[in-house]
């Protein structure tokens, strides 16, 4: 009950949450921007309960009245902690397994963990190290990492696809196949499905394909569809 008469410590624990959520913002902004599925809600909401646990850890440690005769100790950081390893299980859920060798929401997931991370700072106390942290994670996030991929070596700047084609005739196969490697399309993963559709029995190619930086989807689409014997193309840009 000492926290209802301690107006400097509501003060002081509501402007750490408050700092902590508006940080927080920062980056649920930045993944607001780019359609991600963490946004602005879960940012904040990770940064502040984060920052919460943490003056509740550091305050129960601060203020453990000593009992005679007992040497009481205790973590200030205890709940802390197990922040860092509880929300592993939060950012394991926007972690999409797409294909064998494709993997999207790892930096998603790590923006949760760096929420958790402000929100634990600020609620240490440490409010200039989650400011500057927030500042060098936006650096390299928005204008390092692109600007690596747009002037680094050419094998970093290729683009991933997703690819589902279909032909009637198995020798079409060799052509569609031809045809991507003259195209300067470097197959990565290949796969052939027959199906039955309208009592006629057709070949689903399923590619992922790495191409040029200068590549999008509609331009693979103008080139695959170019082929008389493609029936059906789909494309899906993974990076």
């Amino acid at each position: 009950m000492e926290w209802l008469t301690d107006y400097s410590l509501l003060r002081e624990a509501s402007i750490k949450m408050l700092i902590a959520a508006t940080l927080s913002l920062i980056i649920g902004v930045e993944r607001e921007l780019k359609g991600k599925p963490v946004g602005l809600k879960t940012s904040l909401v990770i940064a502040t309960f984060s920052c919460l646990l943490t003056i509740i850890s550091m305050e129960s440690a601060l203020r453990a009245t000593p009992v005679p005769g007992i040497n009481i100790t205790m973590d200030p950081l205890r709940l802390a902690a197990q922040i860092v390893s509880g929300i592993g299980f939060l950012g394991a859920g926007v972690i999409l397994h797409r294909t064998n060798d494709s993997i999207t929401g790892l930096t998603t997931a790590a923006m949760i963990w760096g929420a958790a991370g402000i929100g634990i700072a600020v609620g240490a106390g440490f409010y200039i190290p989650a400011l500057i942290a927030v500042f060098i994670i936006l650096l390299g996030v928005e204008v390092v990492a692109p600007l690596f991929f747009r002037l680094g070596p050419a094998l970093l700047r290729r683009k991933e696809a997703s690819l589902k084609i279909v032909v009637l005739q198995i020798e079409d196969i060799d052509t569609v196949l031809d045809y991507l490697k003259i195209n300067h399309f470097t197959i990565e993963q290949f796969n052939i499905k027959d199906i039955h559709a309208d009592f006629v029995l057709k070949h689903v190619i399923h590619l992922q394909l790495s191409s040029l930086p200068e590549e999008d989807a509609l331009s693979m689409y103008r080139k695959i569809r170019k082929l008389d014997c493609v029936e059906t193309v789909e494309i899906e840009l993974l990076s």
